[in-house]
């Protein structure tokens, strides 16, 4: 299993983990995140872009994963990714650019498969 792929799978282990102790919740809060990227005024494709920038400036190695494979699978370009990357980088300076290496990891790893 390839890096960035890992990273979902330990994300997704997390969530199973707080589900079995807090289910109701972590049931709620995962029909939140889905109702959210469902499209409304925004289409998904620019909600996965939001998600994707705000995963960069938070340092989210696990939301990046998450979102670039997302992004990749609603059609968003890895030119479009890259742009969404550099408006991050503008709003969360050196530590978020930092994080562009994730982004660079997971467009790689996802786009051959």
């Amino acid at each position: 299993m390839e890096e960035m792929e890992k990273s979902i799978v330990e994300f997704q282990d997390a969530m199973k983990a707080l589900s079995r102790k807090n289910g109701k919740s972590m049931h709620h809060f995962q029909d939140f995140m889905e109702l959210v990227l469902e499209p409304g005024v925004l289409d998904t494709k620019t909600k996965e872009l939001i998600a994707l920038g705000t995963a960069i400036t938070a340092r989210c190695k696990y939301c990046i994963a998450l979102h670039v494979k997302k992004a990749l699978e609603s059609g968003i370009t890895r030119d479009e990714i890259l742009e969404t990357s550099m408006v991050s980088i503008m709003m969360g300076g050196g530590p978020a650019m930092t994080y562009v290496s994730e982004v660079k990891k997971a467009l790689d790893e996802f786009e051959q498969g």
